[in-house]
């Protein structure tokens, strides 16, 4: 059990903060920022692998349907062409892969002049493929082929950008060079006899691609909004574990996430139970380290559940015992009430596992309900959240009490108080305590 000093026991929850750790909003940009260079860089392996399949596709394609292809072609179209064109783009995609990567390493990003460079460069493929196949095919073909289309996938990767902006600029530059590239290889006139060579023609197709680009930008805009949530959801949750220990169930946390939690330092009533396994030592003695750990984690796991389930938390682990607070750091008006149930249901539990013929520890569980000290105190390099005061104290006092009176569950007389008529019928002590002048008054639950 605790040694206790100056008359107050402290029960802490340790959560550690590093002197030159971040703000709270600069750690967040900075986790933000990770994920779009990570986000960032999918869309470049996403991209450096499509094209290299689209190349070796279309390398397969002319390999065997060559003589067709020649039907159509104004001069033979040799594999090189195809590899000139198309894998300098690749090997652009692997060195933007390795740059961001670098980024990524260092836990920075790159400039956003660079990352509007990139997307002009990228969507700029579909524009070459289209002069250079100019040179041996038809200009219908050309506009009629796959490679008028390929705007739309650099447009569709940009969401993954996670802006508006950059989705959006990626669809102008696409409009802009398909129209240029239009300009360049046809005759346009808005009175020519055929729509194929009407600036309207081509010009529908041009805003559609600064259409979709406006699409992409907003679904990045969803996108980043649902990873900003998920990240704050997260760093809030991570907080509540840090601040409040991992003896926080799940639940506790959720309570946690959707309450205005004060830890500064205040008097609230709260209701302590001390938990002690008995005659501890000696097993120790007699058990390897690894069977004294397997031990004590089967036997706390279903009293924490049971601590959990009453709305308490497990505020600190003893070696063969723990300590947990019901009241806070949430305000519980039946603090008492929920801290007896979960000591009945431990020993119900207990009885039930001894009945079945399974080897289980003796125990003592004392009750108080009093007014304490609670808060976040520390420095930058070491916060804790702390329960202090003569309630704490006198809690490890009553656990204690249960060695003399063979019990296995006291409760002090703010308990019963509390419980009322529900109490029901309990033995009624007056036990000397130490460290206290007058003999105090328990009650005996079990």
């Amino acid at each position: 059990m605790p040694a206790f000093r100056s008359g107050a026991t402290v029960a802490r929850v340790t959560t550690r903060t590093e002197a030159t750790a971040p703000p709270a909003d600069d750690a967040f940009a900075r986790a933000l920022s990770r994920e779009i260079v990570a986000s960032e860089i999918l869309r470049a392996k996403v991209l450096a692998v499509m094209l290299s399949v689209l190349l070796a596709v279309v390398m397969a394609s002319f390999a065997i349907g060559h003589d067709a292809i020649q039907k159509f072609v104004m001069r033979p179209v040799s594999w090189w062409v195809q590899v000139k064109v198309t894998g300098p783009f690749i090997l652009y995609e692997c060195f933007v892969v390795f740059i961001l990567s670098r980024f990524a390493a260092r836990g920075t990003h790159p400039p956003w002049v660079a990352r509007y460079v990139n997307a002009a460069i990228e969507v700029s493929l579909p524009s070459v493929i289209m002069l250079v196949a100019s040179t041996y095919v038809g200009p219908e073909l050309v506009f009629g082929s796959w490679p008028s289309h390929l705007y739309f996938v650099f447009i569709l990767a940009a969401t993954l950008r996670l802006n508006f902006e950059l989705p959006a600029f990626t669809g102008a530059v696409a409009a802009v060079e398909y129209m240029a590239v239009a300009f360049y290889l046809l005759p346009l006139s808005p009175s020519a006899d055929q729509a194929f060579l009407t600036p309207l023609f081509h010009g529908g197709r041009a805003f559609l691609m600064l259409i979709a680009g406006i699409v992409a930008g907003l679904v990045a805009t969803r996108l980043r909004a649902n990873l900003e949530r998920v990240l704050t959801e997260s760093a809030a949750r991570e907080r509540v574990v840090n601040l409040f220990g991992q003896h926080v169930s799940p639940s506790v946390v959720d309570r946690l996430l959707g309450s205005v939690v004060e830890t500064e330092a205040e008097a609230r009533q709260v209701c302590v139970m001390f938990l002690d396994i008995r005659d501890f030592t000696a097993f120790t003695r007699q058990q390897t380290p690894s069977a004294v750990v397997g031990f004590l984690n089967h036997s706390f796991g279903f009293m924490v559940e049971a601590v959990d389930r009453h709305h308490g938390i497990v505020n600190k682990f003893l070696g063969d015992g723990f300590m947990a607070i019901f009241g806070a750091p949430l305000p519980d008006p039946r603090a008492a009430e929920h801290a007896v149930g979960a000591a009945r249901e431990i020993l119900a539990e207990l009885d039930r596992r001894a009945a079945s013929g399974e080897a289980v520890p003796r125990i003592g569980i004392g009750l108080h309900l009093g007014m304490a000290m609670t808060g976040n105190v520390g420095s930058s390099r070491r916060k804790e959240y702390t329960v202090i005061g003569d309630t704490v104290n006198l809690a490890a006092r009553i656990e204690q009490l249960n060695k003399q009176t063979g019990s296995r569950l006291l409760v002090s007389g703010t308990v019963a108080d509390a419980l009322g008529a529900s109490l029901g019928s309990a033995e009624r002590l007056a036990q000397a305590v130490k460290g206290y002048a007058e003999p105090i008054t328990v009650w005996r639950l079990d």
